[in-house]
């Protein structure tokens, strides 16, 4: 990848790490607190330990690919990916001239900035089933300033309110990036209730509550609601019942197990607790209408 991006008329911009413990610049191996960060390439990227962390990408030249829940996405100039967790994607790709801005956010530091908006989850949503956003120029440029100037002032590391200062600039950031995505789609004005139930099934689903349980009626259960109510609160919020969500993740799960592992197939099936290698290979070839085996080398 070629290095640049937003900065390429003053040259490279190196990894920062905010640590508000020490106030200095870090490796990404001793940081204390690393809430925000931007790096310069994806080769620089740590996913084994920043998987979980929401990744953003603004192209600002060339191209590039990657895969995402079994789906590849091209990425040209102007585009803007955000990838609620990095280790959802892989196999990426780069052109020659690639210049991207890239930022790493961990989710405890973005939610303690407490938002007074409940677009995030819908973002959150509708950034799981497609994480491209095509940016208008107009939008192009609001992104690439928020993010030159997070960038910029998280290099003060003297001021005295550094950590409160870095938040709301990207609180600011965060509320353009709800704008653009709002202006190009639907926008569904949802209540506390209704946020607090999808965040709380998306977290379970994040921890991997769908390894033990698949059914609709054990998570409607957990969040103390009923299995259609469950699912028509999804299915207003995303265009999809409860029930896509839950294999979503499941196929992504078992996709990658298929593809990047050498785990027997039985093995496979045991990790997320099916019943039977015959049950895990019907369930594989319903969802993606593939055997496992072929699913594994398609």
């Amino acid at each position: 990848m070629k290095n640049g991006g937003i900065f390429s008329q003053t040259g490279v911009f190196s990894l920062y790490l905010f640590d508000h413990n020490n106030q200095s610049s870090l490796s990404m191996d001793t940081v204390a607190w690393d809430g925000i960060f931007f790096v310069d390439s994806l080769a620089d990227y740590n996913f084994t330990r920043y998987g979980s962390y929401v990744l953003h990408i603004l192209c600002t030249g060339g191209s590039m690919s990657f895969v995402f829940q079994d789906v590849q996405y091209n990425i040209a100039c102007g585009d803007y990916v955000i990838l609620t967790a990095a280790s959802l994607a892989s196999d990426f790709s780069e052109s020659a001239d690639f210049n991207a801005v890239i930022m790493g956010l961990s989710e405890p530091f973005v939610t303690s900035m407490a938002i007074r908006s409940n677009y995030g989850i819908v973002g959150h949503l509708a950034l799981l089933q497609n994480p491209v956003m095509k940016l208008s120029p107009h939008d192009f440029r609001i992104c690439k300033e928020d993010m030159r100037r997070l960038h910029e002032r998280l290099q003060e590391h003297g001021h005295l309110f550094r950590e409160e200062m870095i938040g709301n600039l990207l609180i600011v950031h965060i509320l353009d990036l709800y704008d653009i995505h709002a202006r190009n789609h639907s926008v569904l004005q949802i209540s506390e209730r209704t946020v607090s139930l999808l965040r709380n099934f998306i977290g379970l689903l994040d921890k991997g509550e769908y390894v033990h349980s698949r059914s609709l009626c054990h998570y409607a259960s957990v969040l103390c609601v009923t299995p259609h109510y469950l699912s028509e609160v999804c299915r207003r919020a995303s265009g999809r019942p409860a029930t896509y969500w839950i294999d979503r993740f499941t196929l992504h799960h078992i996709i990658r197990l298929l593809r990047q592992t050498n785990l027997p197939l039985q093995e496979i099936a045991d990790e997320l607790c099916f019943s039977s290698l015959s049950y895990f290979s019907r369930y594989v070839q319903k969802h993606t209408g593939m055997s496992p085996s072929n699913t594994a080398t398609a």
